[in-house]
């Protein structure tokens, strides 16, 4: 069977996700068998048609683990299988070729780009795939709904014991937050390193940890940054990050204590530049930032703007650098990060979140999933998850870019729903949610930003580049999007690749 997302998740007295000392206690006397070569792992695993298999994303464009797997996989003709990834990159194009040849029947995923989601949008994926969120993901491993049987996890550093860290190594990527349920709850758990020495910190411990093989390189850690980890340079992209902090002070949200995430878009973390400044002006302490951490963050740690970074992927080497050596630079897994039934999750704390969006439609629905064509082009990732902790999300992009709004009547596909969306800040104007009329009124009377409604935003891109002509997408469903409490969000259709 294979995964489907149903009916919102009810938690259960059976749901207790697994802690440190009852897993050490289960596989005391547990030891890491060391395996020399792909056919000796292969023997070991006994990997068989119809299972799901996993990797994590730390790596992100710089990953090469999972294209050793696959290939190792086609060659060795195992079919039907589901991918559960926490994302899909680029340089993943061995998942293509075994999405086209049937190997691979499904992906399960948080974010998908380049070939593979190419391949899924036009229909060549056997199955359904389905788009989770990061902390929707934790919870559907921890709550055993979706069941992986071999993890394959890329270690940046190993000891000889067989405890993993991603803070050493040639291909150290810092936290390794997206593979620790994978860790704790596949059948058999892979570890796949270049480097084996002794560790200064360990990450996930010797006794998740069934075979090691080293490798001669894992990845490229310059893949970890692309272009969309990179602060715009774009006066116009910058003008709306200054608008945007403005819009954070006004509504009262710049004080001590603030908590605060970024997204990774260009002008997301333009956000994040822009308040380093506020604060160090203002003399503001706030006490965390969280999520993909980025060196822009990191500089505001070390400068004593934030007291803590709770990180649960290094988007730069800056960050990789820093959770190496500060000790409130704080690692953590994906379920302490969004998993909605975690009671400490970082996300229900946050007090600001900056998101980007690739459409936002008359309700403030969020797309970051599909284009305008149904090609999907990324996806959820944290999206969702950081809207509905928060206490103010706010979407940030320009109006119009290549001659296409962001505003629209309906989004294509929704990411993130729209009743936990607080305002969009733009080029044309800053539009409040409708739930806020007493800030709006408040905004409008002590501030100079410039307040407008969504419709008068859409009427403007209208006016710029005319009203959009709709395309429609074919019959067939392409993947399922999965809202972070596992209950079905939306479906994606097979793209007109004709067009």
């Amino acid at each position: 069977m294979k995964y489907t997302p149903m009916e919102p998740y009810q938690y259960k007295e059976s749901y207790s996700p697994k802690s440190f000392p009852e897993f050490k206690s289960a596989r005391q006397n547990h030891a890491v068998q060391r395996v020399q070569s792909l056919d000796e792992l292969f023997a070991k695993i006994q990997l068989q048609d119809g299972m799901t298999i996993s990797f994590h994303h730390h790596l992100r464009n710089g990953d090469a683990v999972m294209n050793l797997m696959l290939d190792e996989i086609i060659r060795r003709g195992i079919k039907d299988l589901t991918v559960a990834a926490s994302s899909v990159f680029p340089v993943h194009t061995s998942l293509a070729k075994a999405i086209e040849a049937n190997f691979v029947t499904q992906v399960v995923t948080a974010y998908m780009s380049g070939a593979v989601a190419d391949a899924v949008s036009e229909g060549k994926c056997l199955y359904p795939c389905v788009m989770q969120t990061h902390g929707g993901r934790a919870l559907s491993i921890e709550s055993k709904k979706l069941k992986i049987d071999v993890a394959f996890i890329a270690a940046p550093a190993m000891d000889h014991q067989g405890n993993l860290s991603g803070r050493q190594g040639r291909a150290a990527c810092g936290s390794l937050g997206y593979a620790i349920a994978d860790a704790y709850y596949a059948d058999t758990v892979v570890a796949i390193t270049d480097t084996v020495e002794p560790l200064n910190h360990i990450d996930i411990p010797y006794i998740c940890v069934d075979a090691m093989l080293t490798v001669d390189s894992i990845g490229d850690p310059a893949g970890i940054v692309s272009g969309t980890t990179r602060i715009t340079k774009d006066p116009v992209g910058l003008a709306i990050a200054k608008k945007t902090v403005e819009l954070m002070d006004a509504a009262g949200f710049i004080r001590d204590g603030l908590s605060f995430q970024t997204g990774a878009g260009g002008i997301s973390l333009a956000v994040a530049a822009s308040l380093h400044q506020k604060l160090k002006e203002k003399k503001v302490v706030g006490s965390f930032a969280s999520g993909g951490i980025t060196g822009t963050l990191v500089d505001m740690f070390e400068q004593g703007l934030f007291e803590k970074l709770y990180d649960v992927q290094c988007f730069d080497l800056s960050a990789v650098a820093s959770i190496e050596k500060n000790k409130n630079h704080i690692a953590i897994s994906a379920s302490q990060y969004g998993n909605p039934y975690n009671p400490d999750n970082i996300v229900d704390r946050l007090d600001v979140v900056i998101l980007g969006a690739s459409e936002i439609d008359l309700d403030f629905n969020v797309n970051v999933t599909t284009g305008f064509d149904h090609r999907i082009l990324g996806g959820s990732g944290g999206h969702a998850d950081t809207a509905y902790g928060s206490k103010f999300a706010i979407i940030v992009s320009k109006l119009v870019s290549s001659r296409i709004s962001v505003v629209v009547d309906r989004v294509t596909t929704i990411t993130t729903p729209g009743d936990t969306v607080d305002a969009l800040v733009t080029d044309y104007g800053i539009a409040i949610h409708p739930r806020h009329s007493e800030l709006l009124e408040q905004l409008k009377k002590t501030t100079r930003l410039p307040m407008v409604s969504m419709k008068e935003l859409l009427d403007i891109a209208n006016q710029l580049c005319g009203t959009p002509q709709l395309i429609h997408p074919k019959e067939k469903v392409v993947a399922l999007m999965e809202y972070r409490d596992l209950s079905l969000l939306d479906v994606i259709h097979q793209c007109d690749d004709s067009l």
